[in-house]
């Protein structure tokens, strides 16, 4: 009687734990259907926004319009804004011509993800203003996450398909106040905390350069589009590099402002609430003259009325013009990751040419760098142990390059720190980023870690100061890596989360291009401690002759138009270098 009762209890078990297991997978199987669904009506809207697009640049062709598309499309966005003030250029021939490039250079790449039919009509309500913007008539790219009313900014995720923006996002009114012709996004990452570009809904976009290699991220599709010649001027956003390493991986120029300079209000927030470590809006575009002119129009009364929050501190074009002597700090390796051959070479090559200038140039040293990228920049970003980033993803379908790091992130608290262990034998790097993102247990513990991050900001200062510091020159992490590297070589990304742990503005400018002497060099570089990371970071990058080295313009807090001042010397005189 016993044993039947056992046996009973034991069927009764095993039938609930497999009506349970079934139940789970069924309904796991209809949330991922229902997530194809809507990636499969995300796309086929992509689709009839690009045949609208193509439509209208074949009517306009038909048409025949007389401005020539080649010399429209070589112009500067400061040469467009001129030419299109003083009449010599139509703001329909500039749009249609710029709309044209952009289909030709996504067919090759994959980088717009939507096209804003409203521009047409906008181009009627621009020419109607009274007094022209700074930016009139000209064409602007937007990230895909720079929120535009009625259409969708995805952050590369079914959980914002179906989410039409109610409004436009502040950056996006004042462009517009400006007279700019916002006219397509995009593309990002999934989840937009990752530097390579490619995600479930749009796929995967190519570097213009080298189909091979990616056009980094998370500003990808802006960096891509932009090199491509597909956009003169376009809006990225950065909490890590996202503006700056795509700028780099495709050689063109761009700058991550102080947070706070501008506005964020109504752009996409995957994380809503963070406040450790602040993203920042910037401009992207082929050189120092056109991200200037976009922060001195973007930096008007309008911003400061929509968004209170912003400083009302207009641009100070009078520190941006000047020809003043340079106290220039430098570095060439962050201690962290083992700068490449041609990173330090472009450095040593920028400071040769600063000191021909008349520039003084004084080596800076940063220290704790290792500490400075786990323990203050990841352990802050990912301090509630990847939670809302999960949540956001659920149910939905993972981009192949991310599946890893997903899966890790899904691991319990217990199992990561065990894994940590384990990884401290194969890459002390790899250790350390695994145990941070098992997040801050205590408000106490969070409350620590921004004394902690306050702290080596502060000692940066002093250090800054007691160097009598204008600027500082520093490596870019480039050339650009190879599609999928990226998610093995996150350590590498220290050279430009430091810059947002300390929350100086930072720019990049292309300043050389890979030689066949420094791919030789490559293939003898062990890094500091020739581990799986310092392997990967090699392989990442090989195979780059031709491919474009940048470096980075760094200035305290608010010197956003010194910061560009600096970038201004270093491309004119890498310019004249290559002449």
């Amino acid at each position: 009687m016993l044993q039947e009762n056992v046996t009973d209890v034991l069927a009764g078990v095993f039938v609930i734990t497999a009506g349970s297991v079934v139940t789970c997978l069924l309904v796991k199987w209809i949330q991922q259907r229902k997530t194809k669904q809507k990636i499969e009506v995300a796309r086929a809207e992509r689709k009839r926004a690009l045949q609208q697009m193509e439509q209208a640049v074949q009517q306009v062709k038909e048409e025949k319009h007389a401005e020539d598309s080649r010399m429209i499309l070589s112009l500067s966005a400061c040469e467009l804004s001129e030419k299109l003030k003083d009449g010599s250029l139509s703001p329909e021939a500039v749009l249609y011509t710029f709309m044209e490039k952009a289909l030709e250079v996504n067919k090759e790449v994959n980088c717009v993800t939507d096209f804003f039919q409203e521009c047409e009509a906008q181009i009627q309500e621009v020419k109607k203003q009274k007094a022209k913007g700074l930016l009139y008539g000209v064409p602007v790219s937007l990230k895909d996450s720079v929120c535009y009313k009625g259409h969708v900014s995805t952050c590369g995720m079914s959980f914002f398909l179906g989410k039409a923006a109610k409004e436009d996002s502040v950056i996006v009114q004042v462009l517009k106040k400006q007279g700019a012709i916002p006219f397509v996004a995009t593309n990002i990452p999934q989840t937009m905390m990752h530097f390579d570009c490619s995600n479930p809904i749009y796929g995967q976009s190519l570097n213009p350069l080298n189909h091979t290699k990616s056009p980094g991220g998370s500003s990808g599709g802006e960096g891509a589009l932009i090199a491509g010649g597909g956009s003169v001027l376009g809006i990225g956003t950065d909490i890590g590099g996202s503006i700056r390493l795509p700028c780099s991986f495709c050689g063109i120029c761009g700058l991550k402002p102080t947070s706070g300079r501008l506005s964020l209000k109504g752009t996409s927030d995957l994380i809503p609430g963070i406040n450790y470590v602040l993203p920042s809006i910037g401009p992207m575009a082929l050189d120092v003259d056109s991200l200037a002119l976009c922060m001195k129009a973007l930096l008007c009364e309008e911003l400061f009325q929509l968004d209170p929050e912003i400083p009302p501190m207009p641009f100070n074009s009078q520190v941006y013009n000047s020809t003043n002597p340079l106290r220039i700090g430098y570095f060439e390796c962050d201690g962290h990751m083992q700068a490449l051959p041609s990173m330090r070479r472009a450095v040593r090559e920028t400071i040769q040419l600063l000191q021909e200038a008349g520039h003084t140039l004084i080596p800076f040293p940063v220290t704790q760098i290792d500490y400075v990228f786990g323990d203050l920049y990841l352990k802050g970003v990912f301090a509630d142990g990847l939670s809302s980033l999960l949540d956001s993803l659920k149910g939905d379908i993972i981009d192949p390059h991310l599946s890893l790091t997903v899966s890790v992130f899904r691991l319990p608290t217990f199992v990561k720190k065990m894994l940590a262990f384990i990884c401290s034998f194969l890459s002390s790097r790899m250790s350390a980023a695994l145990y941070v993102t098992c997040g801050i247990r205590s408000v106490k513990n969070y409350w620590k870690q921004n004394a902690k991050k306050k702290d080596y900001c502060q000692k940066f200062i002093s250090e800054w100061k007691k160097h009598k510091l204008d600027v500082l020159l520093c490596p870019s992490l480039s050339p650009a890596f190879s599609i999928g590297y990226p998610s093995y070589t996150a350590p590498s990304l220290s050279y430009t989360t430091l810059f947002n742990v300390l929350d100086f503005p930072a720019g990049i400018v292309p300043v050389t291009k890979v030689t066949q002497e420094d791919e030789e060099e490559l293939k003898n570089y062990k890094g500091f401690l020739n581990d799986y990371v310092d392997k990967m970071f090699r392989q990442a990058v090989q195979g780059g002759v031709g491919l474009p080295v940048a470096v980075q313009c760094v200035a305290l807090p608010w010197q956003e138009e010194l910061c560009l001042r600096f970038m201004k010397e270093v491309e004119e005189l890498s310019c004249k270098k290559r002449k």
